[in-house]
């Protein structure tokens, strides 16, 4: 009798993170289903991809209803879609672009979660995998917004994980830090900037730059999200690279004024 592949569902795998994480779980025997908002591309790939929006609840629905009918079953679901601002004052982006970035990066996890949760549990089984980031629970100044959606999907992901246990389903989030990918560079503009923050912008955005310069690439996330798959007893929260481990490290065991002036000292801030 052969055994069938796990299926994995990954969200963003176009490119990055994503795509990273898709091709490593190709590579240990799952069937991968990767999505984007234009779906399959021309060019050949490892895996399939299904067109979704994940802002959009009948594009969720309807990706997620071809891949049951395809599959039958969805056993891993990887929340990697998800945008970034570029540096800028917290004040300098308008409510609606607010809005924007947490119907992504938030509300685009819980729209995944609750379209694939009834079929896993109905099966008994599965893992839900949420790309967070080590500045949900790291914060740092000039991303406040970016900070609070991965804030949201941290705490989001540690209290489903506890509702669904019983189901048989485990929840995990992932912590990378800079990762070496296209995600810097396509990153929206502040949509209301104030000439006040102009120098404070440009000095941030070079030492963001600086960091990504010398970033791991997404290998090493796509690394750790295998790990935390294949888990018989998953951790709830993993990070990713050296430098979300030296954050996570400091968070824990030193003291709050001495990571706060840490961070200041890295930001540059006087």
């Amino acid at each position: 009798m052969t055994i069938p592949k796990p299926v994995a569902l990954v969200t963003g795998a176009s490119s990055g993170i994503g795509e990273a994480i898709a091709n490593k779980l190709v590579a240990a025997g799952y069937r991968v289903y990767g999505t984007s908002r234009r779906g399959a591309r021309a060019e050949r790939q490892a895996f399939a991809m299904l067109a979704l929006d994940v802002t959009d609840d009948a594009s969720v629905e309807a990706a997620v209803a071809e891949l049951l009918r395809l599959e039958g079953r969805i056993d891993l679901l990887i929340n990697n879609a998800g945008f970034g601002l570029a540096p800028a004052a917290a004040e300098e982006s308008s409510i609606e672009q607010a809005k924007a970035l947490l119907d992504t990066n938030f509300l685009g996890v819980v729209r995944m979660t609750r379209a694939v949760v009834p079929h896993m549990r109905r099966l008994g089984v599965g893992r839900i995998i949420n790309i967070g980031s080590i500045l949900g629970v790291v914060p740092v100044p000039y991303v406040a917004l970016y900070v609070a959606s991965k804030h949201a999907v941290d705490g989001y992901s540690q209290a489903l994980d506890h509702e669904l246990r019983t189901h048989g389903i485990r929840v995990v989030v992932i912590e990378p830090g800079y990762t070496k990918t296209a995600f810097e560079s396509n990153s929206f503009q502040a949509d209301a900037k104030l000439d006040l923050y102009e120098d404070i912008r440009v000095k941030v955005t070079k030492v963001v730059n600086q960091a990504m310069a010398s970033a791991e690439g997404p290998d090493v996330v796509a690394d750790v999200v295998l790990k935390a798959a294949r888990a018989d007893r998953p951790k709830l929260r993993y990070t990713a690279g050296k430098a979300a481990a030296q954050l996570q490290f400091m968070r824990r065991f030193a003291p709050a004024g001495l990571l706060d002036s840490g961070i200041r000292k890295a930001m540059q801030l006087a």
